[in-house]
């Protein structure tokens, strides 16, 4: 016993790794062992249950045919009841000539009692009624009876439901009261005369002469709301009471015990729940055969690999002496640890190597974003002319030296050298600040240059940096970044991120440059770089959105990796990989979106906010 509860709890600890080898083996015996279950069942349900069905549906169909028989055997006294009034000399007697004396003989409550029935009348040959009476006169409810039985002589065609036969019975309902009625043609004792019209004869059936008649236990369903269904233990049987139309006036509803089909379910549960029983035996042999030949060796492969995964070092698994297909398993997987251990150290060095090459194309990559305005604005500046042509000067200084030249001559020349002044001073001031913007540039580039050798050693130090402050100086800069013009739009608000201020400005940077390269790409000479800030409880979401060519949404999980580009003419890929990395390395995170080509896109920089008074140091 303790044993097979081991064995039951081992295989409930299975089931409960769905993606293991034990689960998967114990899954598939319980399919097939769940398939032969319901593979007999259903052979069982196909086989034996029809056949109880039938029996039962036998003896419910003998059970109705008796109700039947009981319930014509019923209406045929009331029939043989009325024919022996119909052929009665005095009823033929009294059609001819009423008299209240044959009334008070025949048809009083005492006279209806002696002959078992509950209501008589009389209908004259045009269809009026010459009398009826229903038991007592003098009791409310007969009275009512009486009157359904009035409405029901009214309603009832008797040549009809005669037909070629001198009498008929039916069932028909007066009011609340079921019951079965007789009809007959009134007629001399001998049969002679024309018939003067009609008698009809009818007995009251209630719910317990029902259960006596058919000796079980049956009532009179006058609604037709009876549950005719079926219960586990009961099957509800509902015959039909006809009327003179042959329409349904009431049902005689009655149960009829299901042993059959109960004995055919106890058979069938039983099958079930053995299946079940010899189903659940065979999986735990089955469990403890698999658990000691298969699974505990693979769990010892799988803890020396936790193991080597933990401490790093391959050593070679203790192989077990077996000639199956476990042992070969454990020779090959020391086979392969000694060649791990070979690839280890190639791997090593390799990657030492790898490392050195990677961290310094990204350098090269954020100098290179970083010295392309200073590009640019030595370029402009060689290609700009002087503001004022050198000889044309020379000429306006000879002249003035002339003692003879005239006053308004003299004014004009004073006049144009004003002008040059001004205009070479104008220069020198746009020079001055282009080269403002070079040494910005220059300066950003020996910082990432000086930075990089602490970033290869850890974690960048964060602090508290103006985010707005950082947008508006990488702005200034990326105007010279590509060949359009771009409007920036950014807060002018101070908003406190916790960052590097060097990289944020890095990443920052290259997306802006990304974005230039993007509205360069739609082949406009200019653009739309909007930047809004917004706080979200304790992070700080930066959006930077243009108006460039965007692109797909499906490329957007691919954007980070290295080497992607969304432009065929453009290989790479570095940027983006290595910005995503640099805020992941700040706590943060860089997303893009974009609603496809020609609509834009938006970078989404996620960073921890740092608002005045926080403890930066924590």
């Amino acid at each position: 016993m303790a044993a097979t509860y081991r064995a039951a709890r081992g295989t409930i600890d299975t089931l409960r790794k769905p993606g293991s080898l034990g689960a998967k083996l114990v899954l598939m015996l319980t399919a097939i062992g769940v398939a032969g279950a319901i593979a007999i069942t259903l052979l069982l349900a196909t086989v034996i249950m029809p056949s109880f069905d039938h029996l039962e549906q036998k003896v419910v169909a003998g059970q109705v045919e008796r109700t039947r028989g009981a319930l014509n055997d019923y209406a045929a006294g009331v029939e043989t009841t009325v024919r022996d009034l119909g052929d009665w000399d005095p009823s033929y007697a009294y059609l001819a000539k009423p008299t209240a004396a044959f009334v008070e003989e025949n048809a009083s409550p005492m006279a209806m009692a002696n002959l078992g029935i509950s209501g008589v009348a009389y209908i004259g040959k045009d269809g009026r009624v010459v009398t009826a009476r229903w038991r007592d006169p003098e009791s409310s409810a007969d009275r009512a009876t009486r009157a359904a039985l009035i409405r029901l002589i009214g309603g009832t065609d008797f040549r009809r439901a005669i037909g070629k036969s001198n009498s008929a019975r039916f069932f028909a309902r007066l009011g609340h009261v079921v019951a079965a009625v007789g009809v007959a043609q009134v007629r001399r004792s001998d049969g002679s005369g024309d018939p003067r019209g009609y008698v009809l004869v009818a007995r009251e059936i209630s719910s317990a002469e029902l259960a006596a008649l058919l000796q079980t236990d049956a009532r009179i369903d006058l609604d037709g709301a009876a549950d005719r269904g079926s219960t586990r233990t009961s099957l509800n049987v509902a015959v039909p009471m006809r009327g003179s139309d042959g329409r349904t006036v009431a049902s005689a509803v009655f149960g009829v015990p299901r042993d059959l089909s109960v004995l055919g379910t106890r058979m069938l549960m039983l099958a079930v729940l053995g299946s079940i029983l010899l189903l659940a035996l065979v999986l735990l042999m089955l469990r403890r055969m698999i658990t000691r030949l298969v699974l505990r060796p693979l769990a010892r492969v799988e803890r020396h690999m936790q193991a080597v995964r933990a401490s790093g070092e391959p050593s070679p698994l203790e192989e077990e002496q077996r000639r199956d297909e476990i042992g070969a398993l454990g020779k090959s997987f020391n086979s392969m640890l000694r060649q791990l251990q070979d690839a280890r150290a190639q791997i090593e060095a390799q990657s030492f190597q790898l490392g050195r090459s990677e961290s310094g194309v990204a350098v090269m990559h954020n100098v290179r974003n970083a010295l392309n305005p200073v590009s640019t604005i030595l370029s402009q500046g060689i290609a700009m002319p002087p503001p004022v042509d050198r000889a044309a000067l020379d000429r306006a200084i000879a002249e003035l030296a002339a003692d003879d030249l005239p006053v308004a001559r003299r004014a004009k020349l004073l006049a144009f050298l004003t002008a040059a002044v001004e205009a070479e001073a104008n220069d020198r001031t746009h020079r001055r600040d282009q080269l403002e913007i070079g040494r910005e540039a220059m300066r950003h580039a020996l910082e990432i240059i000086g930075a990089q050798q602490q970033q290869a050693h850890g974690r960048p130090e964060l602090e508290a940096c103006d985010v707005s402050d950082i947008a508006a100086r990488n702005a200034t800069i990326a105007r010279y970044s590509g060949g359009v013009a771009i409007a920036f739009s950014v807060p002018d608000t101070a908003e406190l991120v916790l960052a590097n201020r060097v990289i944020l400005s890095q990443v920052i940077g290259n997306v802006f440059s990304n974005a230039a390269e993007a509205i360069a790409a739609c082949g406009r000479d200019s653009g739309t770089i909007t930047v809004t800030i917004e706080r979200h409880g304790s992070e700080t979401r930066i959006a930077i959105r243009d108006d460039g060519e965007g692109f797909a949404p499906g490329d957007a999980p691919n954007l980070f990796q290295r080497g992607f580009s969304t432009r065929a003419h453009k290989s790479g890929g570095l940027g983006l990989h290595w910005c995503a990395n640099a805020m992941n390395a700040m706590g943060g995170s860089l997303r893009l979106e974009s609603a496809g080509r020609g609509h834009g896109a938006v970078a989404v920089l996620t960073l921890a906010g740092a608002g005045e008074g926080r403890d930066l140091a924590a």
